[in-house]
């Protein structure tokens, strides 16, 4: 089942990004999110939380604004889950979301270090789009930027 979060979510949707991002230990330093960053960006976005019947399973961030775009963020999903194609769900139904909020496009960022995702990404047609400086530079063991890749949805 797939729905949105509440703040009541927050200490298991930061559990779960800290987790699932564990795979990024090798260039960033420290947690990837608090539960404080979380709740701030609930209020600027919305999360969609996938779950079955051993509780959540993965979540994905969404924001959109004005001018018909959307950008994707933190897909994440529990280790114990991966490669069930709980990752595809949750970019379906956050693209199926952006439509319904009247946008046209989205977009996302991922780290270049990340060789296995553009990859990943472009299958589901997603095109690069430019590049962006790290956003947390001071907590990268590693130089690395993001990569933007877009989407017409």
């Amino acid at each position: 089942m797939i729905r949105a979060a509440s703040d009541r979510d927050a200490a298991a949707i930061t559990a779960l990004v800290n987790t699932a991002f564990l795979v990024e230990a090798f260039f960033k330093i420290g947690d990837r999110t608090s539960q404080a960053e979380i709740l701030e960006m609930m209020r600027d976005g919305e999360f969609l939380l996938l779950e079955d019947a051993s509780g959540l399973a993965g979540c994905v961030y969404l924001t959109s604004n004005k001018d018909g775009r959307a950008y994707f963020g933190m897909l994440s999903i529990d280790p114990s889950h991966q490669g069930q194609g709980f990752g595809r769900k949750l970019i379906d139904a956050v693209e199926v979301r952006a439509r319904e909020l009247g946008c046209r496009h989205m977009d996302i960022h991922i780290v270049n270090l990340r060789e296995e995702l553009p990859g990943y990404y472009s299958k589901l047609g997603y095109n690069e789009h430019g590049t962006l400086p790290f956003s947390d530079v001071e907590r990268a063991s590693r130089p690395c930027h993001f990569i933007v890749m877009r989407k017409m949805l």
